[in-house]
């Protein structure tokens, strides 16, 4: 269904765009039309405000609607220039300031502003907002404080207007991977028109400043137009994309086979692949795990999670016929980052661990519900995980499935002991892993609270180089031992995408891939035919 909203007089203007833009669509040759990207998910709910948004979908989608500071290089992931054409350091690293393009506009005409940013990520810090990844700027001076409630001042948080161009901020110490941070989608302008309203979902398409915008939508297609307001229209090489949402993976196998979709991103069977060379497979910068919800005082011991951990047959769990890159830590492998140390199977050890916490054999445990997401590896992981507390333990134990669509809704809720998820770094470094686990965080649905924890962590924003590794290390090791987190696989990257006719689109380690960068190629011709 599409929905129909009364026509404002910012709506109206946007109506005769369409309207502009159609006509242009309708005079395309065929030739115009083939560049139209046709792109495939799994379903997913798809909120459209940025500060609200932590899927692999919204992130990617949004690369397409939206545009900060600086966007990813696609090939690197370096950060480059965007709405900003560049950037100042000062000496001691701790200062930067953006100088916004002229050219910079919404698809609507608005200019981009210096004061949108600054708006917009005063709105992320509002503690009643409880934006998911607000944390992430608790490297800017005063912002943690003002997203804490702590201060209701503004002017003691270090971003500031210089000009309608220029926006400063100031850092409480050098931080190098503040450029990748700002690559987010969390830190992108809104629309001022857009800032303060609740329910996203009801507008027909949203005023963002990226290379595309929504021209319509329903459950199961979105198709965006080429924005020819956008900065470097000019280079964009796509007239539009049509994102299709499916979650027959033979149904979409078969419409790649057929040419009727270019780049299908999950969902896959790989078995009906007709061209095995179409099939990217990449290491992901990302971990699936399970975890224990924190919102039962029994579950809170570290001695009863890692009681019930130990008892779990990791080796099964883990084994190499599930899983490409088995795991026991949760941070992916970087160049001089310390391995922290996981847990394996002690049954022995686990029951001396839950009878000296209270509950010898599990007796006096409330009921242990593993929820899952329908249809994944880890129904089968559940499966064994129960098979063993049933085994060894006098409790009741229960595996919970749930439609991948709601199942990121009951995590936030207190109906399951262990959940899971598969989580994708937002950029490279541990602190992506490990900032989610603080008690302040808004991404941190375990509700997990270890002032230990949060002060081993905090001190590590105070380091730099190794030594700042190290101290992380050390957090994670905590999360671990006391088995709050229980890491299974580094996670692959898997892309159906026929790279000889896709061009601007490379695998990295976020998967991630900025729209405005693919274009078509010319393809080269198959073995056996002849080219006339």
């Amino acid at each position: 269904m599409i929905l129909i909203l009364p026509l404002t007089s910012f709506m109206k203007r946007v109506l005769m765009l369409f309207v502009f833009l159609s006509l242009i669509l309708t005079l395309a040759s065929p030739r115009e039309t083939e560049r139209e990207l046709v792109v495939c998910f799994s379903s997913a709910e798809i909120g459209f405000n940025p500060l609200h948004a932590f899927t692999a979908t919204e992130a990617q989608i949004y690369t397409a609607l939206y545009e900060g500071l600086v966007t990813y290089n696609p090939y690197s992931l370096e950060p480059v220039p965007a709405a900003a054409r560049t950037w100042d350091m000062s000496p001691d690293k701790k200062t930067y300031r953006f100088y916004i393009r002229q050219n910079a506009r919404y698809w609507d005409g608005t200019p981009v502003r210096a004061q949108d940013f600054k708006d917009t990520w005063f709105s992320l810090l509002d503690p009643e907002e409880k934006a998911e990844y607000s944390f992430l700027f608790d490297i800017v001076k005063g912002a943690r404080d003002y997203r804490l409630g702590v201060s209701s001042d503004p002017g003691l948080v270090g971003i500031r207007v210089i000009s309608d161009a220029v926006l400063e901020v100031e850092l409480e110490n050098p931080s190098p991977h503040f450029l990748k941070i700002l690559c987010h989608h969390s830190f992108v302008p809104i629309h001022p028109a857009m800032l303060h309203k609740t329910n996203w979902t009801i507008y027909n398409s949203i005023p963002g400043n990226g290379p595309f915008y929504i021209y319509r939508r329903t459950a199961e297609e979105m198709v965006l137009l080429k924005n020819q307001l956008y900065w470097d229209a000019g280079k964009i090489s796509l007239s539009g994309i049509r994102v299709l949402f499916n979650d027959d993976p033979a149904d979409v196998t078969s419409r790649f086979n057929e040419g009727e979709i270019h780049w299908a991103a999950d969902g896959l069977q790989f078995s009906l692949v007709e061209d095995n060379n179409a099939i990217s497979a990449n290491a992901l910068f990302a971990t699936s795990y399970f975890f224990f919800s924190n919102r039962r005082k029994e579950f809170k011991n570290p001695a009863v999670r890692r009681g019930l951990s130990l008892l779990f047959p990791w080796k099964e769990i883990r084994g190499t016929q599930y899983n490409f890159m088995p795991t026991e830590t949760l941070v992916p492998q970087i160049p001089y980052y310390p391995k922290a140390e996981g847990l394996g199977q002690n049954t022995e050890e686990g029951l001396r661990l839950l009878s000296e916490a209270g509950f010898p054999a599990g007796k006096g445990l409330p009921g242990i519900v593993i929820a899952v997401p329908e249809n994944t590896e880890s129904l089968r992981i559940a499966g064994l995980m129960a098979e063993s507390l049933k085994s060894s333990l006098e409790c009741e134990v229960a595996v919970e499935t749930v439609p991948y669509a709601g199942y990121f809704e009951l995590l936030k809720g207190d109906r399951y002991t262990l959940g899971t998820i598969t989580w994708i770094g937002d950029f490279a470094d541990p602190l992506t892993f490990l900032s989610m686990w603080t008690a302040e965080s808004n991404l941190n649905d375990a509700a997990f609270n270890d002032p230990g924890y949060d002060a081993i962590l905090a001190e590590s924003m105070t380091l730099e180089g190794e030594d700042r590794y190290k101290k992380m290390s050390d957090a994670e090791a905590k999360l671990l031992r006391e088995a709050e987190v229980l890491p299974v696989s580094h996670s692959p990257a898997f892309n159906l995408i026929d790279l000889d006719r896709i061009g601007g689109w490379f695998p990295n380690p976020l998967d991630i891939h900025p729209f405005k960068f693919i274009s078509f190629k010319q393809p080269r011709v198959k073995p056996g035919i002849v080219k006339y």
